[in-house]
């Protein structure tokens, strides 16, 4: 299963292996230091789910869920127990 940063639960800590988003997005992506290999945070999702705040390189971003069921990662460390 693919994961992507949609998918990704508060707490969850994973790394970029590929943007498929158009090219003026992934430009804005690279620019915002989103580049494959990049560490990323999933540190809050809104009440509704949409958008999630990441931290990526020391900075948090919010990005919507349309733009981040864009970039699929690898997870390398999954929230254990309750989601708070």
């Amino acid at each position: 299963m693919e994961h992507t940063l949609s998918n990704l639960k508060k707490g969850d800590i994973c790394e970029i292996k590929s943007i498929e988003a158009k090219n003026q997005i992934k430009q804005r992506l690279y620019d915002i230091g989103m580049i494959p290999g990049t560490k990323i945070t999933c540190l809050q999702k809104s009440m509704f789910g949409d958008p999630t705040a990441f931290l990526i390189k020391d900075t948090v971003f919010a990005i919507r869920n349309q733009i981040s069921s864009k970039i699929f990662v690898t997870i390398s460390k999954k929230k254990e127990g309750p989601i708070t």
